[in-house]
C-alpha cells in the first residue's frame, strides 16, 4: 500500500495520502452464459483484483493512470465531456462509471486524480473490466459522499458494459464483484436478482485457476453473437410457450418444444442455456450436501456443453481442461468466463497440486509452445475501501 501511495503522490504531484479501494476479480464455479438468458450463476470473488487510489480535485478535471499500462500515460478528461473515446483506451471503464452515476442523478461536482493497479492477468477472463468499474464506483461513492445502494451500483456497472462500451453482457460479473463474501460463492437468479450465499468448504481440495495466456480476442464479438442467437431461440419458443427467458424452461420442456426453434445452431445455443441452468441449481445442492465428486461431474458436463453446444471454448481451453481431467486428484474442471481463451478452473486435491501443475503445464506447452500459468484461488470479499493492515 505504501508503494502505491508514493506512486500516486509522485505521479499527480500531491502531498496528501489518497483513499484506497479494492474490487476483486471473479471466477464462476458453474453457470456459464446463463446470466443474460435469465438463468442462475454460481460465481465467487477472488483475491486478485483492482486497486484504485483517489483524491478529489477542486476543478472539473479527471486524471486517470494505470500502473498496468504505463505506456499509455495519464489519460485526462473533463466533467463536461464524458463521452466514450476510443483513444482513452482502458479509461473508458472509469469514465463510463462516472457518466452513469451522473446520468442517474448522483452529484459529482468536481474531478479527481485516480491511480489504478490491477493484479488480474490481462485478458484472462477473470473480469478485470467489471473490477475496474466497481473499484471506481466505491471510490466515487466515498470521495463524493454519495449514498449508492450496492445493487444500484452493480446495475450501473452493467450499463457501462452494455450502453457505454457496447458489450451486451449480463449482470454476473458486477454482482459477484460488488457482493462477494470471503470463502463463499453466490447463487444468483439473474432474472430476479434473488441470491443466496453458499459457504465453499473444499476440505483437502483447492480451486486452481489455469490461465491459458491466450488473449480473449474474439470474446466481445462472439459474446454479442451468442446473445443474439439465444434471443432468436427465445423468440421462436415464445410463439407457443409462455416464458420470459430461456431460464424459465426445464430440460424436459425444451426437449418438448425445441422443434419451434427454426435454426439448428440456435437450438444448440438454447440447449446449453437451459441444461446449464439446471446443472447450476443441482451443483449448489451437491456442494451443500458435501458431494464434491458429483459437483465435479457437473463441472465437466458444463465444459462439454460449452464446447459442443455453445462453442465458446477453443483449442487452448479444451487442452488445459482435458489435460486436467486426466490428472490424479482432480474432482472436476471447466472453462470459466466468456471463453475463447482466458482461464479454466479445476478442483484439485491439495497434495496433488504440484504434480497437477507440472503435468498440465507440460501438455499445454508441448502443444502451443508457450506456458499456461497456475494460481490457487483464494476467495475474498467484494468491492470495499482498504485500510492500513487490510491490504489484500
Amino acid at each position: 500500500m505504501n508503494n502505491l501511495t508514493k506512486e500516486f503522490q509522485k505521479l499527480f504531484n500531491r502531498s496528501e495520502e489518497p483513499h484506497v479501494f479494492f474490487a476483486p476479480g471473479r471466477i464462476n464455479l458453474i453457470g456459464e452464459h446463463t446470466d443474460y438468458n435469465g438463468g442462475h450463476v454460481f460465481p465467487t470473488s477472488i483475491s486478485f483484483g483492482t486497486y484504485a487510489l483517489g483524491k478529489k480535485r477542486t476543478d472539473p478535471h479527471f486524471r486517470f493512470y494505470s500502473m498496468n499500462f504505463p505506456e499509455v500515460g495519464v489519460i485526462e478528461c473533463d466533467l463536461s465531456d464524458l463521452r466514450f473515446n476510443q483513444v482513452h483506451d482502458w479509461a473508458n471503464y472509469p469514465k463510463g462509471m462516472i457518466h452513469q452515476l451522473i446520468e442517474t442523478g448522483h452529484s459529482i461536482e468536481s474531478g479527481a486524480d485516480i491511480l489504478y493497479y490491477g493484479n488480474i492477468p490481462n485478458g484472462a477472463g477473470l473480469s478485470s473490466s467489471a473490477s475496474i468499474e466497481m473499484a471506481t464506483g466505491v471510490l466515487l461513492e466515498h470521495l463524493f459522499e454519495l449514498n449508492i445502494d450496492r445493487i444500484e451500483m452493480i446495475r450501473l456497472g452493467q450499463k457501462v458494459e452494455n450502453d457505454y462500451i457496447g458489450v451486451n453482457s449480463g449482470i454476473m460479473d458486477q454482482f459477484a464483484i460488488g457482493m462477494g463474501k470471503r470463502n463463499h460463492a453466490i447463487l444468483l437468479n439473474c432474472q430476479t436478482l434473488n441470491y443466496d450465499y453458499a459457504p465453499i468448504e473444499l476440505g483437502n481440495h483447492a480451486i486452481m485457476i489455469m490461465n491459458t495466456n491466450k488473449q480473449r480476442t474474439l470474446a466481445a464479438s462472439k459474446y454479442n453473437e451468442r446473445r443474439q442467437q439465444c434471443e432468436q431461440a427465445l423468440a421462436d419458443l415464445k410463439t407457443e410457450c409462455s416464458i420470459n427467458s430461456l431460464g424459465d424452461l426445464t430440460n424436459e420442456q425444451l426437449e418438448q418444444h425445441k422443434h419451434l426453434i427454426s435454426n439448428h445452431i440456435n437450438r444448440k445455443r438454447a440447449k446449453h442455456a437451459v441444461t446449464e441452468n439446471k446443472r447450476t441449481l443441482t451443483a449448489l445442492s451437491k456442494l451443500q450436501s458435501g458431494d464434491l465428486k458429483e459437483f465435479g461431474q457437473l463441472m465437466n458436463a458444463s465444459h462439454q456443453s460449452l464446447q459442443h453446444d455453445y462453442e465458446v471454448t477453443g483449442a487452448e481451453l479444451d487442452t488445459v481442461v482435458e489435460a486436467a481431467w486426466k490428472q490424479e486428484g482432480v474432482i472436476g474442471s471447466r472453462m470459466t468466463g466468456a471463453g475463447f481463451g482466458g482461464c479454466a478452473i479445476a478442483i484439485v486435491q491439495k497434495n496433488k497440486i504440484d504434480d497437477f501443475k507440472d503435468n498440465v503445464g507440460h501438455i499445454y506447452k508441448h502443444r502451443f509452445g508457450y506456458a499456461a500459468t497456475f494460481y490457487t484461488a483464494a476467495l475474498g470479499d467484494g468491492a470495499k475501501e482498504i485500510t492500513e493492515g487490510a491490504f489484500q
